[in-house]
């Protein structure tokens, strides 16, 4: 089965916060948990893809490209956005069936906005989605912290589908590149 891991948004700036954003939850962990399932990716032999939003940073610097502490490939493919969609505007869906990805593992920022509009966008675009449950972060909302967000999510996604294709949630502890939507489907 052709995959990808695709990780989303992690970038300096949006993670570490800057005078107007707080540092996403968790920020170390997730860090941890990115460069975890990176190194899975490597040993199943899955490439890394990343996309990273160009409002961040005001899309240059330093704040603008990927965490500093996270071991990106060399030979990572990259993608710039505009909109909350990553699918939107990049050539990252054709990049995925050009390549006939079938299985997409998502990582990455921030939990309510880009990882679930991934998701979701990918499941209709004929991608079955495992959404790394502790791979992705976000900050406090004025109705929500991000810890709420974030459960609520992964509670949400998991078995989130859209007829043929749909989202697992999953611990990055597990072996994310096995996936298991065929033993879930119908």
């Amino acid at each position: 089965m052709n995959q990808v891991l695709l990780i989303i948004d992690a970038q300096q700036e949006l993670m570490d916060g800057n005078q107007a954003e707080d540092a996403v939850f968790n920020k170390e962990q997730l860090i941890q948990n990115i460069n975890k399932v990176i190194e899975k990716a490597k040993e199943a032999d899955v490439e890394v893809v990343f996309v990273r939003d160009l409002d961040v940073a005001e899309g240059k610097g330093a704040g603008f490209q990927v965490h500093n502490e996270i071991n990106l490939p060399v030979d990572t493919q990259i993608f710039d956005k505009l909109a909350t969609n990553c699918f939107h505007g990049t050539g990252l869906l054709q990049y995925l069936k050009d390549k006939q990805i079938e299985h997409v593992v998502i990582m990455g920022c921030k939990t309510q906005h880009c990882i679930d509009t991934a998701v979701r966008s990918a499941t209709v675009s004929n991608l079955d989605v495992t959404l790394v449950g502790d791979g992705h972060s976000t900050t406090d909302s004025e109705v929500l912290s991000a810890e709420q967000i974030i459960k609520h999510h992964n509670k949400t996604l998991h078995g989130h589908y859209n007829v043929e294709h749909f989202s697992m949630v999953r611990s990055s502890e597990e072996d994310l590149f096995l996936p298991t939507h065929d033993s879930y489907r119908s």
